[in-house]
Parts: C-alpha cells; structure tokens; sequence
C-alpha cells in the first residue's frame, strides 16, 4: 500500500512538468557544464559537488516553486549582464550606465533597499485599504527587491575576483553582506507562504523586520563605510562557508518572519485589525511552519559549524559566545517545537515566545559581535 502510494505521488509529481520546466533545468544544468568546463582546474571535489548539486536542487525548486524559478533566470541574466559590462576592468563600474545606476553590486544593493521600503509602505496600504490589485503590487516589488538583492551578491562576488584572484570570496563572510542575504531570505521565505497561503495581508508585517535589516545596512554602509570589500581572514578561506552560512540564515530569517507573524497572531487574537488579517489558524499554521523549517536549518547550519570548526580549531566545540548562543537558540526552538508537537500547545502562550525567541536570535546574530568576543568574532560593530 505504501509503495502504491509512493509511486502516485511520484508520478503527479512528474506529470505537472511542462515544456518549459524542463527547458529551466536543461539551462541550469547547461551553466553548471560551462561553469566547469572554465573552472574545473580551480575547483576541488566538494566544489565541484556544490555546484552539481545547486544545479539540481534549484531545477527541483523550480519545479515545485513557479515563481522561484523565474527569479532564478532573472538574477542569471542581469548577474551575467553585469559581469559582461566589467570588460575584465572594475573602473567600468563609473563609467557604464547600467552598472552606475543599476547593476553594479552597490547600485543593486541600493535598489533593493530602496524597493523594500516601497514594498513595506505598498503592503501596509494595501492591508488598510483591502485592495488586492495594491497587494499584488506590493508583492511585486519585494519579488524586485529580491531580485536586485542577489543580483547585487553575485555582482559583487565577481567584483572581489576583479581586485585580485586571492582577494576572491563568496559574499557572505562580513555583516554588511550577511544583512544583505538575511533580507533577501527572510523576504524569499515569506514569498514562499504568501504564495502558498494567499497571506498579503502579512506582508506589512514581515517587510517591518526585512527594513529593520535594511536600516542597518544603510547605516552600516554610510557611518562606517563598511560595504568595501575586504580579503577573507584565514579562517574564513574554507568550503564550510558557502553552506554554513546560507544554511544559519534560513534558520535567522525563518524565526524572523514567525516572530512577525507571531505579533499579527497576537494583534488579530486582541481583536485589532482582526478583519483584515488571515485567520488564527492560518497564523498559527504559518507560524508553525516558519519555526520548523527555521529549526531544520538551524540544526543542519551548527552541526557544520562544528565541523568546520573541528577542520580549523581542532575541536567540535569550544564553548565560543558564538557557539553557546546558537545552543540556546536552537535549545528555545526545540523546546517551542516539543510544545506544540507533543503536548499540543496553542495560541498566544507560542506567539509569546514566537517574539522573545526573535531577541534571543537577535542576540546570538549581532549581539555577541557587539558585546561579547571570541573566535567568531569576524564582523565587530
């Protein structure tokens, strides 16, 4: 019975594949070959791996997530665009139009910024005024944000091979770049259950946090000058990196959208915008969710943090701030979890601590950088 059931699903699943679908992951699959036929020589095994399996993993998103996989061809074609423009010379970025003013990764960056904020604004008026054409454009522009985002991440990838080939990182190792890639998650992610649970109506709430990192980001960037780009520290020059980092933040930016999800729940709960919101249940459902996948990640992103750690330290664990933090952020979530998986709790009691746990994560992501010191400490204030 159980096989019968599998084989079903397998094949609803493959029977929604169209044409272009597969065209999507021909051209995923394409870039992947070309990228290797240029760079194997740089390349060791697990690289090699990384880029093979991105190819895969986002052909089968793509798949599943319509909206993703337009969004995937976008950032390739603007990122590709970008990288064209450069002729090899990193002066091109003043001198181009479009790198000037669009493209290059602090133009993009800055795009993205400013279309959160629209975003943010769009979606408030679209919740007061219960329009769904305002909603719909409201989405549009954090799918623009978005996309202008990572743009500016691959953009600027390329920009630090352009300063000299050792210089060369993936953008994700300092705090004005880690801000960037928290927003654009925790903004993917919410997209993700927009999408799924028809939820525009939360798109206020989330983008207020989204800003909140924008905030920083500009801020970060003009008082302290810190978007140049800078040489990795030795124990940053590792593969661990590349997933490490991409995998705490989808933890960070789904805790982050169930704690703004969490204040919806408790508004909606006291009878305040109760009319205009989803559903308790879908709240709460949203929620759940959020927490889930934020702990799944979160869990996956510690155990190679340890790894990494015993390859560069000698040891697993170090009781580091850094680390002891992530303990007890993933030590609140799993309790979260036991709750309301196990003994079935509901309702504002979980929202609560949906919120105090955002403080907790807050901490453990940009506190001990500011107050406390230790191995971890690569991207002080």
């Amino acid at each position: 019975m159980n096989t019968q059931t599998y084989d079903f699903k397998q094949k609803a699943i493959w029977q929604t594949l169209r044409v272009q679908d597969w065209l999507y992951a021909l051209v995923l699959m394409a870039g992947a070959v070309f990228a290797y036929s240029r760079y194997s020589q740089y390349m060791d095994a697990y690289e090699l791996g990384f880029l093979f399996g991105a190819a895969a993993t986002f052909s089968y998103l793509g798949w599943r997530w319509k909206g993703l996989a337009k969004l995937v061809i976008g950032i390739a074609v603007l990122s590709l665009f970008a990288i064209n423009l450069y002729h090899g010379s990193q002066a091109r970025a003043g001198e181009s139009f479009f790198l000037k003013y669009l493209i290059s990764s602090q133009s993009a960056v800055m795009w993205m910024n400013v279309l959160f904020i629209l975003a943010m604004l769009t979606y408030w008026f679209a919740l007061f005024k219960r329009s769904e054409f305002i909603g719909r454009v409201a989405s549009a522009l954090t799918w623009a944000a978005v996309l202008f985002g990572f743009v500016g991440l691959m953009v600027r990838w390329y920009e630090s091979y352009l300063i000299a080939p050792d210089v060369g990182h993936i953008p994700i190792s300092n705090l004005y770049e880690v801000f960037i890639l928290f927003c654009l998650i925790t903004a993917l992610l919410y997209l993700h259950y927009e999408s799924k649970f028809n939820t525009k109506q939360l798109g206020g709430f989330v983008l207020l946090i989204i800003n909140a990192g924008v905030g920083f980001i500009l801020w970060y960037r003009f008082d302290r000058g810190a978007d140049a780009i800078q040489p990795l520290v030795p124990a940053l020059q590792s593969y661990w990196m590349k997933i490490h980092v991409p995998a705490n933040f989808i933890g960070y930016g789904s805790f982050s959208l169930a704690a703004m999800v969490a204040a919806a729940y408790l508004l909606a709960k006291r009878g305040i915008l109760a009319t205009r919101l989803p559903s308790l249940d879908v709240l709460d459902d949203v929620m759940y969710k959020a927490i889930a996948v934020g702990f799944a990640f979160f869990t996956i992103a510690t155990i190679l943090g340890a790894m990494w750690a015993a390859e560069a330290w000698g040891g697993y664990w170090s009781w580091d701030p850094k680390e002891t933090w992530a303990l007890i952020v993933w030590l609140n979530y799993a309790a979260w979890l036991h709750l309301r998986m196990v003994k079935g709790l509901r309702g504002p009691v979980l929202a609560w601590w949906a919120l105090v746990g955002l403080i907790v994560t807050t901490f453990a992501f940009l506190g001990v950088n500011m107050f406390l010191s230790g191995l971890h400490s690569y991207g002080e204030l």
